[in-house]
């Protein structure tokens, strides 16, 4: 419901209910937050310009790619108003919220459906991105895991979707400022600090521990490990070098194998033929 569409008695009642200050977000989904703010302004930056900026470009698709599985596992760990389960709406939800009827904290329904669909893009650009070859100046990590031909359709595929992301960039913008300007609530400040104003009758969210924490980054590293492509140079390498060894040894008798050649009287005094 608009602010606007409050009556005088409900504008001043609600103003005297009693209130309370929650940590509504977490430290770790706000270093999320602004890290992956960084990453993909990052990524659209230095894609955008080419070139030398490419190597660049991979790295800060290495980071989305790190941070969205974070979120994913913190998405199931995480404190109360991280998780999937506290925010994700289901329709009666979404239409509630439409006819104004919706109460809550945290991220609203239409606000949940557009950090999913963010994060779905953002997962998805960093993927095509690794498998993804644009013939030029860019290979990406796992591109040799693929057909050249799959390569570059998820090269083009990789192009068109970032058109999807400046889009919902556009409108992630734009609700916050309508949400400021008209709806007088801050979304900015919440995310900076953690801290919000709410009902006193909001149950006190449940704060997550180590444990939680350390399982997110244990898989974000190794997705990490796994988006850099280092384990298939590795791979890639040892087997390169077996093949050459087992040629080799195809190749070069031993030496003990090799058939003495007995000097003749008019080779004396010249220097020995070669064994083959």
């Amino acid at each position: 419901m608009d602010v606007s569409d409050l009556t005088r008695t409900e504008v001043i009642d609600a103003l005297s209910a009693p209130r309370k200050r929650i940590r509504l977000w977490d430290l770790p989904l706000r270093l999320f937050h602004w890290g992956l703010l960084a990453s993909v302004g990052t990524a659209i930056a230095t894609g955008l310009a080419g070139g030398g900026w490419m190597s660049l470009h991979a790295q800060a698709g290495l980071a989305v790619m790190g941070l969205v599985v974070f979120r994913l596992v913190w998405g199931g760990l995480g404190s109360t108003y991280a998780r999937f389960a506290t925010f994700v709406p289901g329709p009666a939800t979404v239409w509630a919220y439409v006819k104004g009827q919706w109460q809550g904290v945290g991220h609203n329904p239409l606000g949940a459906l557009s950090v999913l669909a963010l994060l779905g893009v953002v997962a998805a650009q960093a993927l095509t991105g690794a498998f993804g070859n644009d013939e030029i100046s860019f290979t990406g990590p796992l591109a040799s895991l693929v057909s050249e031909e799959r390569s570059i359709a998820l090269t083009n595929l990789h192009h068109q979707l970032v058109k999807v992301l400046y889009g919902l960039i556009a409108l992630h913008v734009a609700a916050i400022v309508f949400y400021t300007r008209f709806k007088k609530d801050n979304l900015v400040r919440p995310m900076v600090t953690g801290w919000k104003d709410v009902p006193a009758s909001v149950k006190t969210p449940h704060q997550a521990g180590w444990g939680a924490l350390t399982i997110s980054l244990v898989v974000s590293a190794a997705s990490l490990y796994v988006a850099s492509g280092v384990w298939v140079t590795a791979s890639n390498g040892s087997s390169s070098a077996a093949d050459a060894e087992a040629h080799e040894g195809h190749a070069k008798p031993a030496e003990e194998d090799v058939p003495a050649v007995q000097a003749t009287p008019a080779a004396s005094g010249e220097q020995k033929a070669p064994a083959w």
